[in-house]
């Protein structure tokens, strides 16, 4: 199944130029949105209150997060514990509740809970408070420490895996298209404001492996086409790599892509967050493998003898013993 012709012939590096400039322009943009507007944290990372619901009959958590913003609470999470009848819900507590004796306290969970309860009994009267505690911001400040680790180790990996697998020059090619794509994602959620929790980081990593895994077709494509050329031209075996995987990288992203949408659109608000930053980062690098990663291959000189198998004939291999 083919969308383009295997044999297509599309000059993407003579776009070079323009595509990495827009990249890079991309990734200042990106930079600059993230030290001035910063994510919108969720709960995940600010801290907060969260409670235990539970009820005598089978409840929605749409009808849930619908009594509590009429009751005045608003920004809620809510998701189904272990069935039909019991919820969990997680707030930040509005500054002008009075929740707080004295300033740098916690809240006090329950003149809190007292008003949740009433929210939840105007609709439901089986609704009982089962549990309550509260997430101090310490929390949210060593998750993000966390995640920003989780993502720097994934980087390095794939790049060593690249280097072991192909050559050095891929290695950095793909290191540097990975950063391009993690920032211009995070970019973009930083711009619209998205909130951001631990779904939405679990999908930036997702984004990093989905990334890669385009990169490393092609890449597999330019080796197979440098070993079988005769007279490889850098340019002309990088165009054609890119040309010839073409229909396999759109159909792949497009599916991906319809998954998410249907995730979107069908899976409740809870996986907003992960549906819509996937969809970000299979458009951005969907386009990243196609117009900054092979243009970085040929600017860092990637040629034949780079990746062709060593033999005995190798003068360093045949002084060994």
């Amino acid at each position: 199944m083919e969308i383009f012709s295997h044999n297509s012939n599309v000059h993407f590096l003579g776009l070079r130029k323009v595509s990495i400039g827009i990249a890079v322009l991309l990734v200042i943009a990106s930079i600059a949105l993230l030290a001035t507007r910063s994510l919108n944290y969720g709960l995940d990372f600010t801290g907060g209150v969260s409670m235990d619901v539970t009820y005598d009959s089978p409840v929605a958590t749409e009808d849930v997060r619908s009594a509590l913003t009429k009751g005045g609470i608003e920004n809620v999470v809510v998701q189904s514990v272990g069935g039909t009848r019991q919820v969990s819900i997680r707030f930040q507590p509005k500054d002008d509740h009075h929740y707080t004796q004295q300033e740098g306290k916690s809240p006090n969970l329950d003149l809190i809970s007292v008003d949740v309860a009433k929210a939840l009994q105007a609709g439901r009267p089986d609704a009982k408070i089962a549990g309550k505690n509260y997430v101090g911001p310490q929390v949210g400040e060593q998750l993000r420490s966390d995640g920003v680790t989780a993502a720097i180790f994934v980087i390095i990996g794939i790049g060593i895996y690249l280097w072991i697998r192909f050559e050095r020059r891929f290695a950095i090619a793909a290191l540097l298209t990975e950063v391009h794509d993690t920032l211009v994602t995070l970019g973009v959620i930083s711009l619209v404001q998205r909130e951001f929790d631990l779904t939405v980081l679990a999908s930036v990593l997702a984004v990093i492996g989905y990334s890669i895994n385009d990169k490393v077709v092609v890449f597999d494509r330019i080796r197979e086409l440098f070993r079988s050329s005769r007279k490889a031209d850098p340019e002309e075996v990088l165009n054609r790599s890119i040309n010839s995987t073409l229909s396999r990288t759109i159909i792949t992203s497009l599916f991906t892509g319809i998954a998410m949408a249907a995730l979107y659109f069908f899976g409740g608000p809870t996986v907003h967050g992960f549906a819509i930053t996937m969809l970000i980062g299979i458009l951005v690098g969907t386009l990243s493998s196609i117009f900054v990663a092979s243009p970085i291959l040929l600017w860092l000189g990637v040629s034949k003898k780079d990746l062709m198998p060593v033999t005995k004939e190798n003068p360093e291999l045949a002084r060994r013993p």
